[in-house]
């Protein structure tokens, strides 16, 4: 009769399954709760609507902060993401991490993140603002240009991948130089060792969200004061912003 016995799990056996399955459970509430929580403040005079001035923001400043959600707990890492617009109109974004990374192994693919680009910033000085002199109800503020994104999260080892994405990557930054750097640089076995360390990964964007807060609630007189004083601020982030105030100023 013993060869008809069946086999028994251990209790312990059972116990891991059922943590296994709380833990893939609670990691699809968590994206879920990601997805529906984590959305950007867009007041409807700085919210941007132009997918193609986010897409230019994105390809800028192409260092993003990616946020993504495992066992209840959010985490952050800082990487460059290469924008690629398809024939299809999709839009997706490629980058590549250490696979040390905890992302790369627990079960990154298939959940849904958050994508952080952000545009020039700049810290505004009430003293340039008409209205000071006129009432003095005027305080400090904050401008700022942003983009967040959220999509499906793909993983990937795949060599072929990974080279033609550092390929992409390399190029992006090294084509306007006087004598650009490119993978084929470097020797074959070389590459091929360090493609070793990194996991690839695609997201596909299924949203995005800009702001552009660049004084459009002061006055015409205000906005030039704001522009006024970051062009004598020099820097190239001041510049940027002044530039953008004037672009999105009163008429």
């Amino acid at each position: 009769m013993a060869g008809k016995e069946k086999t028994r799990r251990s209790p312990s056996f059972r116990q891991a399954s059922v943590r296994r399955a709380d833990t893939l459970q609670s990691n699809q509430i968590t994206c879920f709760l990601l997805a529906k929580a984590l959305c950007m403040f867009q007041p409807s005079i700085f919210r941007e609507t132009d997918t193609s001035n986010m897409h230019m923001l994105m390809r800028s400043h192409p260092f993003a902060t990616l946020v993504t959600a495992s066992d209840g707990v959010l985490s952050a890492d800082h990487l460059p993401l290469v924008l690629h617009s398809e024939d299809s109109g999709r839009s997706v974004l490629h980058g590549h991490l250490s696979a040390g990374n905890p992302l790369c192994r627990a079960g990154g693919s298939g959940s849904e993140v958050l994508g952080v680009f952000h545009g020039p910033q700049s810290y505004i000085t009430p003293s340039w603002y008409a209205s000071k002199a006129e009432h003095g109800r005027v305080v400090p503020t904050w401008n700022y240009v942003s983009v967040h994104v959220r999509g499906a999260l793909r993983l990937t080892r795949d060599p072929k991948w990974l080279l033609r994405h550092l390929e992409d990557l390399t190029a992006q930054h090294e084509s306007e130089r006087e004598k650009p750097w490119s993978v084929a640089d470097a020797p074959d076995d070389f590459v091929e060792r360090q493609f070793r360390g990194l996991v690839g990964l695609e997201i596909t964007i299924s949203d995005l969200q800009g702001v552009w807060k660049v004084s459009q609630n002061k006055t015409s007189v205000d906005q030039s004061g704001v522009a006024a004083g970051l062009r004598s601020e020099g820097g190239a982030e001041e510049v940027a912003i002044s530039e953008l105030v004037e672009a999105h100023g009163r008429s």
